[in-house]
């Protein structure tokens, strides 16, 4: 009890502030956040640079990309015929090359005690998870980014005087529905690192981490269409909410954005992929739900000091 018969209370909030914390207190804490989460990106950078398997794939994914430019009739008949060339392998390779990126991304400072030392120095969930993924997001989206836009740089060179029957006009084929690809790409790769880094956070052991990752890979290039092809077929999903479905799937989600507002048109027909709408918030969900799920399960609550 206080002097004045009143028990004092140790917290009132204030304002939207806890009493005794000042806003000069919150800012302190929200730009120490920001710190730890550009170290840990930072950090992360050196890494992938200092990993040869990493490196490695990057390089053969480059020369991949300019091979199937090159084999396919996209760098010489244009920027539509480019993108439908390149759609099937980038909706392969990105979930692969995601896998490589993230899987042991939080889970090597787990086995390596380094998460630990994180801990002690007060470093948020929010922020360790946030700078793990910035970092690798940054290292995987140049990579995939900056490969698109080198080959799509040679379609000028390469098309022939008379376009080919997918380009309609020359409206129909500019270079802006082919940068449009280009950031479908980054988002989808956003997205899919996302789901990785969420595996990373769960699992416990390399093993786990592993077939996690190879079965998310799986699901993303083959399983989640081929179920839904399935269930078609057999009568158990209805073509009514056939579009729903496929915007839960982030392949059939960014395949169907590119193929309503990268195509748009082909041979003269519209091309139906879902709905944009309903694809663009599949994969925005996707990635949200992914990083939350990171933040939770990289440690325990309780142990966050600062609290999230």
């Amino acid at each position: 009890m206080g002097d004045g018969g009143q028990e004092a209370a140790p917290e009132r909030a204030t304002g939207g502030l806890v009493e005794g914390q000042t806003a000069a207190g919150v800012f302190d804490s929200v730009d120490q956040a920001g710190s730890d989460l550009l170290v840990v990106a930072t950090r992360e950078l050196r890494t992938i640079a200092r990993t040869p398997a990493l490196l490695a794939l990057s390089a053969a994914f480059v020369v991949s990309v300019f091979g199937v430019a090159r084999a396919g009739t996209g760098g010489g008949g244009g920027f539509v015929p480019l993108t439908l060339d390149l759609l099937t392998f980038v909706e392969v390779l990105i979930p692969l090359l995601a896998v490589a990126f993230g899987y042991r991304s939080i889970l090597g400072d787990r086995e390596t005690g380094e998460l630990d030392v994180l801990r002690t120095f007060d470093v948020s969930r929010t922020a360790y998870v946030g700078g793990v993924y910035l970092g690798r997001a940054l290292a995987l989206v140049s990579l995939v980014v900056g490969t698109l836009l080198a080959v799509g740089l040679l379609v000028p060179f390469l098309t022939a005087d008379i376009p080919t029957f997918l380009a309609i006009n020359a409206a129909a084929d500019s270079g802006v529905r082919y940068v449009r690809f280009v950031a479908l790409a980054a988002g989808f790769t956003l997205t899919v690192l996302g789901a990785t880094v969420a595996i990373s956070a769960a699992a416990r052991t390399v093993r786990t981490a592993f077939a996690l990752a190879a079965a998310l890979a799986a699901a993303l290039v083959l399983g989640i269409d081929t179920a839904l092809v399935t269930g078609l077929a057999a009568g158990v999903i209805p073509e009514r909410g056939l579009s729903a479905l496929l915007a839960l799937s982030p392949n059939s989600a960014f395949r169907g954005l590119v193929l309503s507002t990268v195509v748009g048109v082909l041979g003269g027909t519209t091309v139906t992929a879902g709905n944009p709408l309903a694809n663009a918030g599949g994969l925005g969900l996707w990635w949200l739900s992914s990083l939350v799920i990171a933040i939770w399960r990289v440690w325990p609550v309780v142990d966050n000091r600062r609290g999230e």
